[in-house]
């Protein structure tokens, strides 16, 4: 009979892929480790992992046997949790992922005092790109998200917690500065620098201007960065412009601020979410987690009536006025 503790070393060594590390981080010796997950491969009548490679890997049938291994963790890991939420003790542990363009405008508001209202929360946060987060929910290697949506997928669901503006960020002297206010026509020329791939709010810029691949022409280089920060220096070193999220304005200097425009109409947003897995059931570490997040923010950004949200999956350009699939929940004190 397979057990849980056979589930767990397997687990460990496809996370680590090293044999004495997963020991280690399973506090036991190897031999140990490596004797419970041959046992378990005799019960099976199959062979996990390909110990000829180095880093070991998973063999076919592992990988399947080892997603659902996961599964059954998360579940059992669950009993005790059910029992604490019953008891409406705030205890236990948070896996959080966040994307870069978050990560360091919103963290330190809310995560600090987060932790000193509910120190017997465990809390593990990592700076994920969009869909690595959907990933990990998807495997269970992670709790929840703080993402933008709207994402369109069954398997998560989505709770809206504030709606940011996407601003223009320009070089002193450049022409957006003469306007009071730009339009997104303003905004779909070659003279734009880029979030690389893989970023929801790079994908969200191309649906708002429209563009394809005319962005940088009028730039002394090509560049795309992982960084809203490395940007807004190379704008400023180098000209051009770039779009920042709302939340950035609370760290600006009132210098930088004036480098700032905002959209004139239909004010594009970007929905900020806590996301997890519909098979989540720490629904009262997420109220609080959710609660927390809208406590801090400037109350107009909880409205989202003041603009239009621009999508950013697929590629597509849609700003949504009324979302309701079946998934989405509203957070408690939300202005909708």
């Amino acid at each position: 009979m397979v057990t849980l503790t056979q589930l767990e070393y397997v687990v460990a060594v496809d996370d680590y892929r090293h044999f004495a590390t997963a020991a280690e981080k399973c506090f036991v010796t190897q031999p140990t480790l490596s004797m419970q997950i041959k046992k378990m491969e005799d019960d099976l009548g199959v062979i996990l992992f390909d110990r000829s490679r180095q880093p070991v890997v998973p063999t076919d049938i592992g990988s399947r046997l080892i997603a659902q291994a996961r599964v059954v963790l998360a579940a059992a890991g669950r009993l005790s949790e059910i029992i604490a939420e019953d008891k409406a003790e705030v205890a236990g542990s948070l896996k959080i992922g966040i994307i870069p363009t978050l990560a360091p405008y919103l963290l330190p508001l809310f995560i600090g005092d987060y932790i000193r209202k509910y120190p017997a929360v465990r809390i593990e946060v990592e700076e994920m790109v969009s869909e690595d987060i959907i990933r990990s929910l998807k495997q269970d290697t992670i709790d929840v998200g703080l993402f933008v949506t709207p994402y369109h997928d069954e398997k998560i669901v989505e709770r809206p917690v504030f709606y940011e503006e996407m601003l223009v960020y320009a070089s002193p002297g450049h022409s957006l500065l003469k306007k009071n206010k730009v339009n997104v026509r303003d905004i779909a020329t070659p003279d734009i620098w880029m979030l690389g791939d893989g970023h929801c709010f790079r994908d969200q810029v191309v649906n708002l201007c429209e563009m394809k691949n005319f962005q940088h022409r009028n730039l002394p280089f090509d560049f795309e960065s992982n960084s809203l920060e490395t940007l807004m220096k190379i704008v400023d070193k180098e000209g051009g412009f770039t779009l920042i999220p709302e939340l950035a304005l609370q760290y600006m200097s009132e210098e930088h601020r004036q480098q700032i425009r905002r959209f004139e109409e239909n004010v594009p947003l970007r929905e900020v979410s806590v996301i997890y897995s519909r098979y989540y059931i720490k629904h009262k570490l997420i109220d609080l987690l959710s609660e927390e997040i809208c406590s801090v923010i400037p109350p107009q950004m909880l409205n989202k009536e003041r603009g239009r949200i621009v999508e950013w999956k697929n590629h597509r350009l849609s700003f949504i006025i009324c979302l309701s699939y079946k998934v989405r929940e509203i957070t408690p004190g939300l202005i909708i």
